[in-house]
C-alpha cells in the first residue's frame, strides 16, 4: 500500500476506493458541515443519513435531492435526539461512520458513551488521532491526545497508541515510528508519564504493538528534526523521522495542536478511536475543508478497532 503522505493523496485514496462509506451526521445544519457533505456526495466518495434539528444553513433540501439515492434525511426535535438518531443508524448498520455537525460535543458523547445504546464497547477505551499536515514536514504526522483524555493512565496510553499505530498502518506506513513526548529526555518519579513511557517500551520490543518502534521521552523537536536529535547526542530510530507523537496530557496536546494550527498553517483532520466505529468530531468553528478532510480521514483509516483496558 502506498504511503499516503499529505492530504490530497488522502482524498485520492478515498476516491480510489471500491464502494463508498455511509455517514452518519448529527445536526447537519451549518454551512461548512454541508460544504463537506456536498463535496463527498459530488465527489462520490461517501452516502449519507442526515439527523437534523432546526433550519439549515445551507440549500440542504435541494443537495438531497439531486442524490436522493444517497441519502437519508430524519428529522429530531432537539440536538440530543438528533445525536441519538445518528448513533443508532451506526448501531444498526446503516452506516459506517459517525460525524458531528452543529452541536456541542457534550450532546453527540453522550449518545456515544450511552453505555445501552452507544458506540463504545465495556472495558474500551476512546481516544482522539489528530493528523497534521505541516508544510515543514514532509509526512503526515500524527498526535494523540489532544482532545479527550485528560491525563493518561498506561492503560490509556497503551490504547492510544495502539490506535494510533493501527490508522498509520491502514494508510501505508507499515512500520510506524511513535514518540513518547516530553519535555526531557529523563525519566522520573517527578513525572509519572515518563515511567508509563518506560513500560509502553518494553511492551513495542516483546512486540506489542506489531512492526512498530517506539521510543521517548522526547521532546517534539528532537521526534521531529534530526539535526537537533544530533545536536543533543540522541541517537534513535524515532528521532527526526516520527510518525506518531503521544503526549504526556490534554495540556501539552491540546496546545501543540491549536499552536500547528494557528502558528504553524498546518492543516488538520481528526477523529475518535476506540469506538465501534470512527467519529468524526470536529470544531464547530472548522473551516468546510478541515471538515471534509476530517470526514476522508475517517472513511480512508477505517474503524479503528476498540482496545479492551481490562486485557492488559
Amino acid at each position: 500500500m502506498q504511503h499516503i503522505c499529505n492530504f490530497d493523496s488522502l482524498i485520492s485514496r478515498l476516491h480510489s476506493m471500491p464502494g463508498r462509506s455511509r455517514v452518519a451526521v448529527a445536526c447537519p445544519s451549518d454551512a461548512h458541515t454541508g460544504y463537506a457533505i456536498t463535496r463527498a456526495l459530488e465527489e462520490r466518495t461517501a452516502d449519507f443519513v442526515l439527523a437534523c434539528c432546526g433550519a439549515a444553513a445551507w440549500p440542504i433540501n435541494e443537495v438531497c435531492s439531486r442524490h436522493a439515492s444517497r441519502v437519508e434525511l430524519l428529522s429530531a426535535p432537539s440536538p440530543d435526539e438528533a445525536a441519538r438518531l445518528a448513533v443508532a443508524a451506526v448501531r444498526q448498520g446503516r452506516a459506517d461512520v459517525l460525524m458531528k455537525g452543529a452541536l456541542n460535543t457534550d450532546n453527540l458523547l453522550r449518545a456515544v458513551l450511552d453505555k445501552e445504546r452507544g458506540l463504545l464497547l465495556p472495558g474500551s477505551v476512546m481516544s482522539h488521532l489528530t493528523a497534521i499536515e505541516s508544510p515543514d514536514y514532509p509526512k503526515l504526522l500524527f498526535a494523540t491526545d489532544v482532545a479527550v483524555i485528560p491525563k493518561p493512565t498506561l492503560e490509556q496510553f497503551d490504547a492510544m497508541l495502539r490506535h494510533a499505530v493501527d490508522a498509520c498502518r491502514r494508510l501505508g506506513v507499515d512500520a510506524p515510528r511513535v514518540a513518547l513526548i516530553h519535555c526531557s529526555e529523563k525519566t522520573s518519579d517527578k513525572f509519572p508519564q515518563t515511567l508509563s513511557y518506560l513500560e509502553l517500551k518494553r511492551r513495542a520490543a516483546d512486540g506489542a504493538y506489531g512492526d512498530a518502534v517506539v521510543d521517548g521521552p522526547m521532546d517534539v523537536k528532537t521526534a521531529c528534526d534530526a539535526d537537533s536529535a544530533q545536536v543533543k547526542g540522541i541517537c534513535s530510530p524515532v528521532a527526526g523521522r516520527a510518525d506518531v507523537l503521544v503526549f504526556p496530557g490534554i495540556e501539552a496536546g491540546n496546545t501543540f495542536y491549536k499552536t500547528m494550527s494557528l502558528f504553524g498553517h498546518a492543516r488538520m483532520a481528526g477523529m475518535l478511536c476506540g469506538t465501534t466505529a470512527p467519529v468524526v468530531l470536529a470544531s464547530r468553528a472548522d473551516t468546510g475543508l478541515a471538515k471534509y478532510t476530517s470526514l476522508a480521514l475517517a472513511c480512508a483509516a477505517g474503524a479503528c478497532k476498540p482496545c479492551n483496558a481490562t486485557s492488559l
